[in-house]
């Protein structure tokens, strides 16, 4: 009985949605509309279960590149309301359209908000609510039987709620066309940076990328390293106009030293590696690491066009930003 009843309640949901997918209107344009051309921030609030699926589309709006902040309804009266502005567009959220918190003559919060001078869409399933009549776009739910048979329980409303408040911030995602790594500048720490991440964003440079000219010694390079920041596996070797012509690693020296004791005082260009794997600026971090992996070495110098060294990315680099696990 359980698993028939858990299937009866997703089945319930589903067809919440696919009802609401019925419904669109020209009304869920003006609402993309008024979003796109808001100056100010997408404030969205809600009491209650609504409240809570309030704060994810705000969430999902902000982190898509539409500012946007949760405003609690009590909260707003007690002094938050200093957060709207004229410029904002504020979407509130209440399958009755008679919340209290939100409605009421006194001590609601469409009066302010009103007067305020913001522009504010309406998720409700109930068009011609107070919420509903005091709205500039109303996005109608719908009547949607709740999958809970204690009907105070919101459950496919809230569902659906969910789903509109998806459709809205992906509808304006799609009519900015924002890019893949645009979006991914929101997601600093999440799995989708790692595809989109250039060798520039990774690489180490300037004082972290230790250089020498091929006429120092071994031991000059090996003092060079040793003072850089961070871990540093191999020196750079440049000419005079700075493109790179070497790379001289830990793992070179440890080779070495076993075969030539007097390797220290040699000239780092006589032993270098010459003409070494390298990857050009712009391209893709995934790229390094395929590099890395395909020729087992560790460390990549990063160049120009004209090959001039810009940094280098150490296969740690890469474990620390994820794109390697």
């Amino acid at each position: 009985m359980g698993i028939d009843y858990a299937k009866e309640v997703i089945l319930s949901e589903a067809r919440a949605l696919e009802d609401l997918a019925g419904r669109m209107t020209k009304d869920f344009e003006r609402a993309v509309d008024l979003i796109l051309n808001c100056r100010g921030r997408v404030v969205v609030s809600g009491m209650g279960k609504s409240g809570i699926i309030g704060q994810k589309i705000s969430a999902t709006l902000a982190s898509t590149g539409t500012p946007s902040l949760w405003l609690h309804p009590a909260e707003a009266r007690h002094g938050d309301l200093g957060r709207v502005t004229k410029d904002d567009v504020v979407v509130i959220l209440s399958n009755s359209g008679q919340t209290a918190e939100i409605t009421h003559e006194k001590v609601g919060l469409l009066g302010p908000i009103s007067k305020i001078g913001a522009k504010i869409i309406a998720i409700t399933g109930a068009p011609e609510s107070p919420l509903g009549k005091h709205s500039d776009v109303v996005l109608d739910l719908g009547k949607i039987e709740e999958a809970s048979p204690l009907e105070f329980a919101p459950t496919a409303s809230t569902t659906a709620m969910l789903a509109l408040g998806d459709a809205l911030a992906l509808s304006v995602l799609k009519r900015k066309g924002f890019a893949k790594k645009e979006v991914a500048f929101y997601h600093p720490a999440g799995n989708s940076v790692k595809e989109v991440l250039k060798v520039e964003d990774v690489m180490r440079e300037k004082e972290k990328n230790p250089t020498a000219t091929a006429g120092i010694t071994v031991e000059e390079a090996t003092s060079l390293v040793s003072q850089v920041p961070g871990r540093a596996g191999a020196v750079s070797i440049v000419d005079q106009e700075g493109k790179l012509i070497g790379i001289f690693t830990d793992g070179d020296l440890r080779r070495q030293l076993l075969k030539d004791r007097g390797l220290l005082k040699r000239p780092i260009g006589e032993v270098m590696t010459r003409n070494p794997k390298t990857i050009k600026l712009g391209s893709l971090a995934t790229e390094a690491f395929r590099i890395l992996q395909e020729y087992k070495i560790d460390e990549i110098p990063v160049v120009d066009e004209e090959g001039r060294l810009a940094g280098i990315i150490d296969v740690q680099d890469l474990l620390e930003v994820g794109v390697i696990w």
